[in-house]
C-alpha cells in the first residue's frame, strides 16, 4: 500500500515503516558519530518504542555496546492498516542491533501487568542474568491497577482555578485563547495513578525480588518542569502532581537501592515534540518558540542528543553524577537557562496568527510531529508501494 499521514487532532493514525526506520538510523548515526563511552552492560527499557525510551535504548546499545531489553505495547498491521510508529521503530532497532552484533530482545505487552513483568524477568534470567540499568519511560493515558482492577484515566488540567492562555493549532497556524477548567480531586488522583511512580516501583521491586536486578543497578525515570509560561497547565497541574509523585518515588527507590550500591534518579528533560506534548494546550506554541530560540543560540537538542548527554555527562560521568538540590538530574539546563527563557518571554506576548511562523519554529514543530510517525523524512519515497506488515526480530 501507499501510506499517507492521516490525522485526528493531535494523533496520527497511520505510520510509515520506512520513514520510522530512517529516523532510528539517524539516531544510531548520531551516537556512532559521538563515539563510544563506558556505560551500562545490560539495560532494560520499559516504554522503549518512542521518545526518550527509544533514544535511551539506542544510546546504550550503540554508544556503550550494551545488551538491551525493550518493553512496549504490541501493534498489529494488515494489508490495509499500518502498525504503530513504536512498532516500526522497534522493528528497525532490532534489525540494526542484530546487524551490529548487539544482543537485543523485545517484550511486547502492557507494562502495567504482572504478566508482562514476569515474562520480562524470565527473559532477563535466561538471556542476560541481570540488568544494571533500568529506564522507565512509559507514557499513556490509561492504566488498570494490577491489584484492584480499577481503570484510571489521566487528565490534562490545571489545579485550583481556571487557566487561560494562548494556544495554537499546529496544523493550521491559527492562534486562539484556550480556557481550561480545574481538575476534580478524582481527576488528580487518577492522573497520579497513571503517570506517577507506582508502576516504576512495582517493576523495581519485581526485578529485585526475582534476583535479576544487579546490586549496583541504576534506575531512572523521566520528568519535566518547563518554564513559567506552562507552569499552570503542566507542573502546577494534574501532570505536575503525578511528576511530584514520580520524583518522591525516586527518592524512596534510591533509599532502598543505595545500601547495596544501587541508585535511582529522575531526569528532568527539555520540552520536545512528542505525542504527549502535542495533546497539551499552550505547550506546542511554547515549544515552537523554544525551538526557534534554542536553535538560534546553538543549544537545541532532540531525544537522542539528550539521551547521549544523560549517559556521558551524568549517569556515567567519571567524576560522579551531578544532581540538583532535590537529587534530580537536570538535562533541561539549556532550556531553562536565563538567556533562553528571557528571549522566549520577550517573544510570547507578540505572537499572533499573522506572525507565528516568523517568531516561532512552528513549521519545525509540525514537521517533527509527522516525523514521529515516519513521515516528512528526507530520503524516503512516500509514493512507493510498501508492505505495512513488519515482524520484529527477537520478540517475546
Amino acid at each position: 500500500m501507499i501510506i499517507k499521514p492521516r490525522t485526528r487532532g493531535f494523533i496520527c493514525t497511520t505510520a510509515h515503516p520506512a520513514g520510522c526506520a530512517h529516523q532510528v538510523q539517524e539516531q544510531v548515526n548520531y551516537v556512532q558519530a559521538q563515539g563510544k563511552f563506558t556505560g551500562p552492560r545490560n539495560v532494560l527499557v520499559i516504554g522503549a518504542s518512542t521518545g526518550y525510551g527509544l533514544a535511551a535504548r539506542v544510546a546504550a546499545a550503540f554508544g556503550a555496546g550494551a545488551a538491551t531489553v525493550g518493553v512496549y505495547r504490541p501493534s498489529t498491521a494488515s494489508e490495509t492498516r499500518t502498525a504503530s510508529a513504536g512498532w516500526y521503530n522497534s522493528a528497525a532497532f532490532e534489525e540494526m542491533a542484530y546487524t551490529a552484533g548487539l544482543r537485543s530482545y523485545s517484550v511486547c505487552g502492557d507494562a502495567f501487568t504482572a504478566e508482562t513483568k514476569e515474562r520480562t524477568i524470565q527473559l532477563i534470567r535466561s538471556e542476560l542474568g541481570q540488568v544494571d540499568l533500568v529506564i522507565y519511560s512509559v507514557a499513556t493515558a490509561r492504566r488498570t491497577d494490577p491489584e484492584t482492577g480499577a481503570v484510571h484515566q489521566s487528565a490534562l488540567k490545571p489545579i485550583g482555578s481556571t487557566y487561560t492562555n494562548t494556544t495554537v493549532n499546529f496544523h493550521t497556524g491559527e492562534l486562539s485563547t484556550v480556557q481550561l477548567e480545574p481538575a476534580t480531586e478524582e481527576e488528580i488522583e487518577d492522573t497520579v495513578h497513571v503517570m506517577g511512580g507506582d508502576d516504576w516501583r512495582l517493576w523495581i521491586e519485581a526485578l529485585r525480588d526475582s534476583g535479576v536486578l544487579a546490586e549496583d543497578a541504576v534506575t531512572l525515570a523521566f520528568s519535566y518542569i518547563g518554564s513559567e509560561l506552562t507552569q499552570a497547565v503542566y507542573r502546577d497541574g494534574t501532570i505536575g502532581r503525578a511528576k511530584d509523585h514520580l520524583e518522591a518515588t525516586a527518592l524512596q527507590l534510591n533509599a532502598q537501592l543505595s545500601p547495596a550500591g544501587g541508585r535511582a534518579y529522575v531526569a528532568v528533560s527539555k520540552g520536545l515534540v512528542t505525542q504527549s506534548s502535542s495533546a497539551l494546550p499552550v505547550v506546542p506554541l511554547y515549544i515552537s518558540v523554544l525551538y526557534k530560540v534554542m536553535k538560534e543560540q546553538g543549544l537545541h537538542e532532540g531525544c537522542i542528543e539528550q539521551a547521549y548527554r544523560l549517559y556521558t555527562g551524568f549517569l556515567y560521568n567519571p567524576e560522579g553524577t551531578p544532581v540538583d538540590g532535590q537529587g534530580r538530574i537536570r538535562i533541561d539546563d539549556y532550556e531553562l537557562s536565563p538567556a533562553v527563557q528571557a528571549e522566549v518571554d520577550r517573544i510570547w506576548p507578540t505572537l499572533s496568527t499573522d506572525n507565528v511562523y516568523e517568531y516561532s519554529d512552528l513549521e519545525g514543530y509540525r514537521r517533527e510531529f509527522f516525523q514521529l510517525f515516519g513521515f516528512e523524512t528526507g530520503g524516503v519515497d512516500y509514493e512507493a508501494d510498501i508492505n505495512p506488515v513488519v515482524t520484529i526480530r527477537n520478540s517475546y
